[in-house]
């Protein structure tokens, strides 16, 4: 075997519950070893009553960090002892990086959604958004965003008993970033989703719509609202071309799939662990293509 593991070998691990499907192991031992980092990642499957439990783990086999997925992103919020901005505003993390036993959580999900757009020639600042969606990735999106000096954010979700939730996030993101307009809206005004999607740059689909089983379907039902300027994005990356995507495509538009939001918040999370780049173009051509 190459590269064998050294008593010197720095952990990395994958906590969540399912994980056994998680391509992150794969993506990032390919990485360690094309740079030559003495580091191996692994994944665990932790539930969330367990999380606390896993991060005094962390600290006492001095692991260098984890990424964190479903359903431990806000436990484990509650459990480091210092949060990033974005972290903090969302109340989730799913990258934590131990420095000498400092835990430090981060969520790089909205800086995989930026450096995503950048990738594809879009810049963000001065913007307006819509965005459809109100959980942890569309949160993430939103919050990065404004940090990132988007001038506008247009949310729609379900009034639900979750919509209070979407309630908050646009309030802790006018407080935190007082230049930024954030409305939000019910997401069955389909009037409304209308007028604003018109007077959008970006659109973001941030729900399952689109997703198995839903892949016959879109959150914006009349894709004649969008115009061959703006740019339309999906997070959904399975079927990596969505009905939305589809549609706006065939409007003209600039679209952007959920692949490649994967990726870069991978990027992020390796940059903090590692202080190294990773090799993204051999990454995208293994895993991504």
């Amino acid at each position: 075997m190459e590269n064998m593991i050294s008593g010197k070998t720095k952990l990395l691990a994958l906590i969540g519950s399912p994980v056994g499907h998680s391509g992150s192991p794969q993506m990032y031992n390919y990485s360690f070893k094309h740079l030559g980092i003495d580091y191996v990642y692994v994944a665990f499957d932790v539930k969330e009553d367990k999380v606390k439990d896993a991060l005094d783990a962390m600290r006492m086999f001095d692991m260098r960090g984890c990424n964190v997925t479903m359903p431990d992103k806000i436990a484990a919020s509650k459990y480091v002892d210092e949060l990033s901005p974005a972290a903090r505003i969302i109340g989730a993390v799913n990258t934590i990086v131990n420095d000498n036993g400092v835990l430090k959580g981060y969520i790089t999900d909205g800086e995989g959604f930026v450096a995503n757009l950048k990738d594809n020639d879009v810049d963000i600042k001065g913007k307006k958004l819509t965005i459809c969606g109100g959980g942890g990735a569309a949160t993430a999106i939103q919050v990065q965003c404004a940090l990132d000096g988007i001038r506008e954010i247009s949310i729609f979700n379900k009034k639900d008993a979750f919509f209070s939730r979407t309630l908050e996030t646009a309030e802790k993101i006018k407080k935190e970033v007082p230049t930024c307009i954030v409305n939000v809206f019910d997401i069955d005004d389909e009037s409304k989703l209308k007028e604003e999607i018109q007077k959008s740059d970006i659109f973001v689909n941030a729900t399952i719509v689109g997703m198995k089983p839903l892949d016959d379907l879109s959150v914006v039902k009349d894709p004649t609202v969008f115009s061959k300027e703006q740019v339309v994005c999906d997070v959904v990356y399975n079927p990596e071309e969505t009905k939305l995507i589809k549609d706006a495509k065939a409007c003209g538009c600039k679209t952007i799939g959920g692949k490649g939001m994967l990726l870069w918040q991978g990027v992020a999370a390796f940059k903090l662990y590692t202080g190294c780049d990773m090799p993204v173009e051999e990454v995208k051509e293994k895993f991504f293509s």
